[in-house]
């Protein structure tokens, strides 16, 4: 078995300083691996501004959401907190795309996060791209990418069954025992391709996902219900055999704290729906089976419980990991939050924080959500 890495770095602040970046806190855990060959865009100035929004109409009024954050760009100085002594700290980011995330600030938020793990979705890529800088920093690599015509060379969303463009990795300084991408009983294979990567460690297993969309108009709300109950049997078969921790863009607002107009999406946008966030609800709080008229009732013990990292340490808290780049959405803080970390509920004691990095924003239009698990993994 491999030794565990624990990042053990104080406060992180990185400055850009023209091309180059200069870091500003103390000893840095990252490998002082080469720059990648692939030049970051100058950014532009950021503003982080407290303002006070209206939940249902989005405009600048007085409502009950209070924004930390309205930047378009990730800021030019990245503060980040002190890591908690004795955990591992697993980053999940939605990039819409890994090569355009690495021209908007990519390579400068992991150099100022040093996650010992991090899980990237919506990568977008044809093939395992060659990146110094990742391969320095993370020996162990692991892609699940769905090839479509397109994806790198044009701003083309590129239908594949209907769905949008996807891809899943995890790249991870800490050597699993066991590696998959497979969803076992789903009836359409492909659907998995770029949506799934299972990490198994000695005490739990980490599954990242990119969980299909239900689509504009719903169209595709036949292969998220396939996806739905295909996941849900497998994260059960999983947390029968070692504690979960599911990570990743998970495409549901579970209440409706978790998004900006509740009212006017309910079961009308992708994400919001009956069918969704009571599928959610289930692998949370799984019912037990009950006999049909007739029938004996059988002794299949209940599935273990999970818990939705995040909500269950902010009850009332509203905040977002995702914000359309559309309608101005970033500055009047219509956002969903559709990134999360969900855990078996025994474990749940070993995550120690869970934070949503709402200031990293413009590299993509979500923003990263960042645990820290207690070692080892």
């Amino acid at each position: 078995m491999s030794t565990q890495s624990v990042t053990t770095s104080s406060s992180r602040i990185l400055k850009r300083k023209g091309s180059s970046f200069s870091d500003a806190g103390t000893e840095s855990q990252a490998s002082s691996s080469p720059v990648s060959d692939r030049g970051e865009r100058p950014l532009k100035k950021s503003k982080s501004t407290a303002t006070v929004i209206d939940d249902e109409d989005g405009s600048v009024q007085g409502g009950s959401t209070v924004l930390k954050y309205n930047n378009k760009t990730i800021p030019d100085v990245i503060e980040i907190p002190p890591v908690t002594p004795g955990t591992i700290k697993i980053c999940s980011w939605n990039v819409a795309g890994y090569r355009a995330c690495q021209n908007k600030g990519f390579k400068r938020y992991v150099e100022a996060e040093v996650p010992d793990i991090l899980l990237l979705t919506e990568t977008k890529m044809n093939d395992v791209p060659v990146d110094p800088f990742i391969d320095n920093l993370y020996p162990h690599r692991y892609w699940n990418i769905a090839k479509q015509k397109g994806y790198g060379e044009s701003r083309r969303r590129i239908p594949h069954f209907g769905l949008p463009p996807a891809g899943t990795a995890i790249f991870s300084k800490i050597k699993p025992l066991n590696v998959s991408y497979v969803l076992p009983d789903i009836a359409t294979p492909d659907l998995v391709k770029g949506r799934l990567v299972i990490l198994e460690f000695e005490t739990l297993y980490l599954v990242g996902t990119y969980v299909v969309n239900a689509g504009q108009n719903l169209k595709t709300m036949n292969s998220k219900v396939e996806w739905q109950r295909a996941f849900t049997a497998h994260i059960r078969h999983l947390d029968s055999q070692k504690p979960v921790i599911w990570a990743g863009d998970l495409n549901v607002a579970p209440t409706a704290k978790d998004l900006s107009r509740p009212k006017t999406n309910w079961n009308k946008s992708a994400g919001y729906t009956a069918i969704e966030t009571e599928a959610f609800a289930e692998i949370l709080n799984p019912k037990p089976s009950e006999a049909e008229d007739g029938e004996e009732a059988d002794d299949t013990p209940t599935p273990g419980k999970f818990i939705d990292v995040w909500r269950k340490m902010n009850p009332e808290e509203q905040d977002f990991t995702y914000y359309s780049m559309m309608r101005k959405c970033r500055e009047k803080g219509i956002g969903w939050r559709l990134d999360m970390f969900v855990v078996s509920e025994r474990i749940y004691s070993r995550i120690k924080t869970c934070e949503i990095r709402g200031e990293i924003y413009g590299g993509s239009d979500h923003v990263p959500i960042v645990a820290e698990v207690e070692a080892p993994l």
